[in-house]
């Protein structure tokens, strides 16, 4: 069944849902504010009542717009007025985005587009309560032909081998890598050990031809580079 909001009078109705529609499909970029634009994004799931005190309640939660998306769909069925249907209906959306976001990186030479692939770590990972890394390789055109997600965990040689890493880029046919990985306090900022491993990696490939073009840390709304930072 399909849920229902607490019905607020004077409010809630067929009438502000209008109105937001109208002001979405006729205003630009910033039409609606978050919490109006998370409402619209619940009226799928919730088709009757006011939704506008439980997007303001998942905005609190969550601290943002962006980490309401992120979330995983479990955590946000533990707000109170969220079911199973509003859930899945706003994880879609996130996974929607990634994808998107995804689909840039994939079409061109990773290095040429740097921002897209920015902006795809940082829907993809930017949100994450635990360390993630990952491995990016790419092929001689620097295409992006295999995105392996090499650890849960800090990153270091106990969950990620410069060896394996290096195997790995054979046996996908890959000439080149990018590191990447998460800090979930919000700093990139890299640690020694990131930048040991990344050097032991970087080593690693000189011997067998393979290029570690970069390793991105990213932070909350931020991220670091080790190549620009001249660590590698």
């Amino acid at each position: 069944m399909p849920e229902v909001a607490k019905k607020v009078p004077g409010h809630a109705g067929t009438g502000h849902r209008e109105r937001l529609r109208q002001r979405l499909l006729k205003g630009g970029a910033e039409a609606l504010a978050d919490y109006e634009l998370l409402e619209f994004l619940l009226f799928s799931a919730i088709r009757q009542g006011d939704t506008k005190p439980l997007a303001k309640r998942l905005i609190d939660h969550f601290g943002s717009f962006s980490a309401v998306l992120g979330a995983e769909p479990g955590a946000l069925a533990q707000v109170k007025g969220m079911g199973e249907a509003s859930a899945a209906a706003l994880h879609a959306v996130a996974l929607a985005a990634r994808r998107m976001a995804r689909g840039e990186v994939e079409q061109q030479p990773v290095l040429g587009s740097w921002q897209s692939l920015l902006d795809y770590l940082a829907i993809d990972m930017g949100h994450l309560k635990h360390e993630r890394v990952r491995v990016l390789y790419l092929d001689t055109r620097n295409r992006l032909i295999d995105d392996h997600l090499a650890a849960e965990g800090s990153i270091d040689e106990a969950a990620i081998h410069p060896r394996e890493v290096i195997r790995r880029a054979f046996d996908k046919g890959a000439s080149a890598l990018i590191l990447v990985h998460n800090h979930p306090s919000g700093d990139p900022e890299p640690s020694r050990a990131d930048i040991q491993i990344t050097n032991r990696i970087a080593e690693a490939g000189r011997l067998l031809g393979i290029t570690v073009h970069d390793h991105v840390i990213v932070g909350r709304g931020t991220h670091v580079s080790l190549r620009a930072k001249g660590l590698i």
